[in-house]
């Protein structure tokens, strides 16, 4: 399989970096969504329509002819936090799947409409959801609508294409994971320390034995139970006249049957009353690393909002406080990263998160020494709150971020935030209210949110032994 279809490729902040709190309520079913108010109209103004089929498909359009593209992405409420347990990554498993042919487009088929149009193509599982996306020339808009309905409708499932493809994902594990210096670090292991629920604690890549147990009755019932229309949104950006792609859609996504919705499992996490500390050893890195997540607050409050502008002023940029007292002031490492969601961003999960700090940092510095750097740079940050000037460069930045992703020539990023909030909050159109949002965060607010949030009861301690080289310290002796 193509590289491109890797599960992870982490980042300390991707595809958007800005902040949000209101939710408003949904467009009615098979109405568009309400044009965004005055107070928004200084803000962006992404033309968005949304709607359902009567089979529960959610619609999202957004029309923009200034350039002859179409980005299609169609999102599926199913991540690998509710994956079956003893089937450690089957969700990324079965996205590999989805590229495996139907009983009407063999395997490779839809590589040939996209990528022999001069597009391209790609996929990816996260916490929350799985996706599947195109960019093509606004001529092969009815072709790649035609090809996601036909895989949304069934796959070929057979036994030598999941073998196949077990093969592929196992691979991965290894390259990515088990024969890479800090492979894993923080994204994949931290989690599993940090969480209680093992729904957010498992290890979502997959364990070798348990992707080895998948079988063809497994992908067959995990299609039938998330692949349905009512579990998924349709997102078009770009090119195209909109009554033309209604028709397409209502004639190729229309017909599909109705299925009942998933039940969504318990997902929440306990208050974490106690720091946790945690330590391996990482056979094949020179250096020792050394990672703290805190808990986030729950998506869509007030601190959510605030503690998006807590990461851009205290782990985001050079100007950041983390970034200056330890890179810049203490050399302890070339670069501290982390933010919020290490898999995506701020808005596109829906379940408890980390906000994750983490470096490679050289054993002359013991982890003890690097997590009294990290503790004295937050407490520095909690004890006054940020000024004006601080909060305007952080809200110039964001707001920047903002702009460069809506306005991405590939429309990935637009159709990202217009997917999860159509899945997560029925309320796509919320994406021009994102600068108000932004702007109505008062510092106070984001003071109180790092004093309630960045304690050392509610965070996790990683520290990455490095086994290529002398062994540095563990904090306290933990292993």
């Amino acid at each position: 399989m193509p590289a491109y279809r890797s599960l992870f490729r982490p980042l300390a902040a991707a595809l958007a970096a800005a902040v949000l709190f209101t939710s408003t309520p949904a467009a009615a079913a098979g109405k568009p969504a309400a044009a965004p108010t005055p107070a928004a109209a200084a803000g962006l103004q992404v033309p968005v329509e949304y709607y359902r089929l009567p089979n529960g498909l959610r619609v999202v359009l957004s029309r923009d002819t200034t350039l002859p593209t179409t980005t299609v992405g169609v999102y599926y409420q199913i991540g690998f936090r509710v994956e079956p347990k003893g089937r450690t990554g089957f969700a990324h498993l079965f996205e590999h799947m989805m590229f495996q042919g139907t009983p009407n487009l063999p395997k490779g088929g839809l590589d040939q409409i996209v990528s022999g149009n001069g597009g391209a193509i790609n996929g990816s599982t996260r916490f929350d959801y799985t996706n599947y996306y195109e960019v093509v020339p606004a001529h092969v808009l009815e072709s790649v609508l035609w090809v996601e309905a036909d895989r949304m409708r069934g796959l070929d499932i057979n036994a030598a294409s999941l073998a196949n493809q077990q093969g592929v994902v196992k691979n991965e594990v290894r390259v990515n994971v088990l024969n890479r210096p800090y492979g894993g670090f923080p994204w994949l292991s931290l989690p599993q320390y940090a969480n209680t629920n093992w729904n957010n604690a498992h290890n979502f890549y997959g364990d070798l034995t348990e992707l080895d147990a998948a079988n063809l009755e497994d992908v067959k019932t995990f299609f039938n139970n998330y692949y349905t229309p009512s579990n998924a949104v349709l997102v078009v950006a770009g090119d195209f006249e909109a009554a033309r792609a209604k028709a397409w859609i209502t004639q190729y996504f229309g017909s599909l049957p109705a299925r009942a919705t998933p039940a969504r499992p318990d997902i929440t996490e306990p208050a974490q009353t106690a720091e946790k500390r945690a330590s391996y050893v990482d056979k094949i890195a020179p250096r020792p690393a050394l990672a703290v997540g805190w808990h986030m607050p729950e998506r869509n409050t007030r601190d959510w909002l605030a503690m998006g502008v807590v990461d851009e002023l205290l782990l985001q940029g050079d100007a950041s406080l983390l970034r200056q007292r330890l890179v810049r002031d203490r050399g302890m490492s070339s670069s501290i990263d982390g933010g919020v969601n290490l898999l995506g961003n701020l808005y596109n999960y829906n379940g408890p998160m980390l906000f994750t700090a983490y470096l490679i940092h050289d054993a002359s510095n013991t982890p003890d020494a690097v997590l009294g750097a990290i503790d004295s740079a937050v407490d520095e940050f909690k004890a006054k709150p940020p000024t004006q000037e601080d909060m305007d460069r952080a809200i110039t930045t964001l707001r920047s971020g903002l702009y460069d992703v809506v306005g991405s020539s590939t429309r990935f990023g637009l159709v990202d935030l217009l997917a999860s909030f159509a899945l997560f909050d029925d309320d796509p159109a919320r994406i021009n209210r994102l600068e108000a949002e932004l702007r109505s965060v008062k510092p106070e607010e984001v003071q109180a949110a790092a004093q309630r949030y960045l304690r050392r009861e509610n965070r996790t301690i990683l520290t990455v032994e490095a086994g290529a080289a002398p062994k540095a310290n563990t904090i306290g002796g933990v292993k």
